[in-house]
């Protein structure tokens, strides 16, 4: 099982945003790769805690992982062998400031160089609620940004390929030493040498490329997955940028969803209310048949248990409830009317509510139960 992010900082769930950012930078310092070279255990603490803070620092993602856990990141997120050190470097390295590492590489900008990171893109991706239920894997084209063969770089003159220029102040204090992205090839350490025809400044090029995205069980309108790798490439030697996924849900013909479980309205007659019946209704899964008491009443809420959306932390599913209501003819036959009106005076037919037969507010105190 995936550890929790919140017992890879030493944290507790109501730490604050500094408190996250201060127990991050601990870690990275304890376990950075240029501390512990060639030891790869350390460098996986060092990944583990960049991609717990990757989605902590994040207002957002940090509301999904406390509601949903790990399975809200499963179709990309930070982890799951998207992990590499170039994206924490990339991401994370400001955390520490100019030079505030104490020259580690990456951080201090003294060991590793700071590779450019491509732009993201952002898409849009429709699910049923039947694709929801059962998980899905889905083919997307994607059109993105990628060197165009031929292109050729070289060390820009400025940074000497760092990427980072290094300035350093005379202040009362003493001398300040500050680093910033090279303003000549900005941050990518290297510039175009030569182009070919079609390509862009940076020698990039747009290409539609087929992305296969792995969407979990569960997920909910809203929300985000990631793909890393798969968005705009950087110019050089620089690092792909991410694929981000949004969750759009389709409206379903028959069912409604809320949360893991689903509500179905079942109409039926007064005769079938009376002498009972079966019905064959939708589920997520498929069809299935229900058998429906004779005498039942309208507003009877019939719990399908396990019918219903599996939940995303893991934590079994939700149920189908079927409302049932007797449909109520809005016109009737002379035949008809004569009918109701002698029924009316037999006393069989007087409403006599037992105690078994739930109040509105009871109902839906139950669904909720």
């Amino acid at each position: 099982m995936k550890e929790d992010f919140y017992d890879i900082l030493g944290i507790s769930k109501g730490a604050s945003a500094a408190e996250i950012k201060k127990a991050y930078r601990k870690k990275a310092v304890q376990f950075h790769p240029d501390k512990n070279p060639g030891d790869k255990e350390a460098e996986e603490n060092f990944k583990k805690a960049a991609e717990a803070y990757e989605v902590l620092s994040d207002p957002d993602k940090k509301a999904r992982y406390d509601q949903f856990g790990h399975q809200a990141f499963e179709g990309g997120g930070f982890g799951g062998g998207g992990m590499n050190m170039d994206d924490i470097f990339s991401q994370f390295g400001d955390i520490f400031g100019g030079g505030g590492f104490g020259g580690f590489g990456g951080f201090g900008g003294s060991g590793r160089q700071r590779r450019a990171k491509g732009s993201n893109l952002r898409i849009r991706v429709k699910l049923t609620l039947e694709e929801i239920a059962n998980g899905v894997e889905k083919k997307i084209k994607v059109k993105r940004k990628i060197q165009a063969p031929g292109t050729t770089y070289k060390t820009c003159s400025t940074c000497n390929g760092s990427g980072q220029v290094t300035r350093i102040t005379n202040t009362i204090l003493g001398r300040m030493q500050t680093s910033a992205p090279c303003n000549v090839c900005g941050g990518a350490g290297q510039s175009i040498d030569h182009k070919p025809a079609g390509a862009d400044a940076q020698g990039l090029k747009i290409e539609e490329e087929t992305v296969s995205i792995k969407i979990p069980a569960g997920v909910e309108d809203g929300m985000q997955l990631k793909v890393s790798g798969k968005g705009n490439e950087a110019p050089g030697n620089g690092i792909a940028g991410d694929l981000l996924v949004a969750i759009e849900e389709v409206k379903h013909n028959d069912l409604q969803r809320e949360g893991d479980n689903l509500h179905y309205d079942l109409y039926i007659s007064f005769s079938e209310a009376a002498l009972g019946t079966s019905r064959e209704i939708d589920t997520v899964t498929g069809k299935v048949r229900i058998k429906i008491e004779e005498g039942v009443q309208s507003g009877k809420i019939l719990r399908l248990r396990g019918k219903g959306i599996p939940n995303i932390n893991g934590y079994g599913k939700g149920d189908l409830l079927v409302h049932v209501n007797v449909w109520t003819p809005r016109t009737l036959s002379r035949e008809q009317k004569e009918f109701f009106q002698k029924m009316s005076q037999d006393d069989h037919f007087q409403p006599k509510p037992e105690s078994s037969d739930k109040s509105f507010f009871e109902k839906v105190k139950d669904m909720f139960s």
